[in-house]
């Protein structure tokens, strides 16, 4: 009976070990719950943002409050031309075509940190090509780049395209994935370590 108790005995320290990483793992699954309703609370208000009157943005520290708005911008000097991949209204696979808009009056977004930037995107054709745009006013929806933003024109320019509008909806949303994950892998851990335990008392 002696010999019994003392071969089922739990190893202490690997039990703490196994436990507190499980702990860990489900703590870090209720996190992406909550990461999941502060997504979801994000999406409804750019949602919102859409019904809201253009606005005027001059201050890029306002552009995240901003995100998915009608917003009107001056751009007198484009710089930095880019022809990227994109789909227009239509839906139909091509290129659109972007540039920096650059304004004394606009401060960076991040203070202290790497300046962020405001890309203009002024159209959509099925193939690279040159453009041709000086400059100037635009309005459109302001949507997220990255670390930057892009203003979507509502009105193509230089005879291109309308770009596909940006659509809250369409942003990454894996928080509850990433919890039942976390979750499973939790369990996991605990059963591997009770079918380890028993295949010792054996």
């Amino acid at each position: 009976m002696s010999a019994e108790v003392h071969q089922r005995r739990i190893p202490i320290i690997p039990t703490i070990i196994v436990v507190a990483a499980a702990a860990l793992m489900v703590a870090l699954g209720f996190w992406q719950l909550g990461r999941l309703e502060e997504k979801e609370a994000l999406i409804a208000r750019y949602a919102a943002n859409q019904q809201l009157p253009t606005v005027q943005l001059t201050d890029l520290r306002d552009a995240d409050a901003a995100l998915f708005r009608n917003v009107a911008i001056s751009c007198p000097r484009p710089f930095k031309w880019e022809s990227v991949a994109g789909r227009n209204s239509d839906d139909r696979p091509g290129y659109v075509h972007r540039f920096v808009c650059q304004q004394e009056s606009m401060p960076p977004g991040n203070e202290g940190g790497t300046p962020r930037e405001l890309y203009g995107v002024i159209g959509w054709s099925a193939y690279p090509r040159q453009v041709d745009w000086d400059g100037g006013d635009l309005e459109g929806v302001l949507a997220p780049l990255g670390d930057n933003f892009k203003l979507i024109a509502a009105v193509p320019q230089a005879g291109l395209e309308a770009v596909a509008r940006p659509d809250p909806n369409d942003l990454p949303n894996n928080h509850l994935a990433y919890a039942g994950q976390w979750f499973f892998f939790a369990l996991t851990a605990l059963v591997i370590y009770i079918l380890a335990l028993r295949k010792r008392w054996r």
